[in-house]
């Protein structure tokens, strides 16, 4: 049987973002001096989300941006909150001179350190925390999260409002569904793309997370479907109107190009997928480089780490 989105799809995010919508971002931006540069400003923020929970994030600025009355902006990379317990200023391994290029902005969804007050999340533990509801389930508010760190980036003036990237994995492209602040997505799926059929392909965490909750809770495995059909990338696709990037595993890995084919092709904006060539270096590059060219230009070069330079 074809599967089918779960009733009252549009009814629940309609809901999520009417609460949203309800609640003020309320910024606060403070100087971060360690970790500013000759060439970019470093800024702890908090926002507020739903709940109301506040948000801690890193925003970075390139010297020389100017205000929207004054002039210079820049394509931003906003790193959506991901899975996992340490929130980086931009991830690990980044050549740190992105920041002279872009506006960087990422922030930790609530139970991530830094936004862990009042909810420490567990790893492993996050995903199926308060997976006994729709309204319980924590991804509704790690959804709600995404996009509000969407909402604080397109606010900045310093920020091109034509050339911003969403990057992660699953929960960029959640938000560049439920927000269209993303005119770009760089994304790695992993866990939200139809998470049951996927888990029961493996024993990798993350999506054994799932087949753990299942083992412990045999007797909800319809109910915990009818939950996670409402966060599933198959019905999001169509809302995602971003020129999209997608990491593919290697053709022998779970989320390879062919298990994500209807997902590619569900997605409205023009999409690229990239089959991982099992080497950090090589997936990186294509990365960076395609990011250059759709943010910077096709003549520009792509900012890679100092030890991979050698090599381009």
């Amino acid at each position: 049987m074809p599967m089918q989105q779960p009733a009252g799809f549009e009814e629940f995010w309609n809901e999520v973002g009417e609460e949203l919508s309800g609640i003020p971002v309320a910024p606060e931006v403070e100087p971060i001096p360690m970790r500013t540069t000759d060439f970019a400003d470093m800024y702890g923020v908090r926002i507020t989300s739903v709940g109301p929970y506040r948000l801690f994030g890193y925003l970075s600025i390139p010297r020389g941006a100017r205000s929207a009355s004054g002039k210079r902006t820049f394509p931003a990379i906003y790193y959506a909150p991901k899975n996992g317990s340490v929130l980086e200023t931009i991830p690990q391994g980044t050549s740190v001179f992105i920041r002279e290029r872009y506006v960087t902005f990422s922030i930790a969804c609530r139970g991530m350190r830094n936004s862990d007050k009042p909810y420490a999340a567990m790893y492993p533990g996050q995903l199926t925390d308060g997976l006994e509801s729709l309204r319980s389930y924590v991804y509704r508010g790690i959804a709600a999260d995404a996009v509000r760190g969407l909402d604080f980036l397109v606010s900045r003036p310093e920020v091109d409002k034509t050339k911003i990237v969403a990057w992660g994995n699953d929960i960029a492209l959640l938000a560049a569904a439920l927000h269209s602040g993303a005119t770009h997505v760089v994304a790695t799926p992993s866990y939200l793309f139809d998470t049951l059929e996927m888990a029961s392909t493996t024993s990798s965490y993350p999506l054994e997370e799932f087949n753990d909750y299942l083992r412990l809770h045999p007797d909800r495995s319809d109910e915990v479907a009818a939950i996670l059909g409402h966060f599933n990338l198959r019905w999001h696709a169509p809302a995602i109107t971003a020129e999209t990037l997608l990491l593919a595993d290697h053709e022998s890995g779970i989320y390879s190009p062919g298990a994500l084919a209807d997902l590619a092709n569900g997605i409205a904006g023009k999409v690229t997928v990239h089959e991982s060539e099992r080497s950090s270096f090589k997936d990186g590059l294509f990365t960076e480089k395609w990011l250059t060219e759709k943010l910077i230009g096709k003549d520009a070069e792509p900012i890679v780490p100092e030890h991979w330079q050698s090599y381009v």
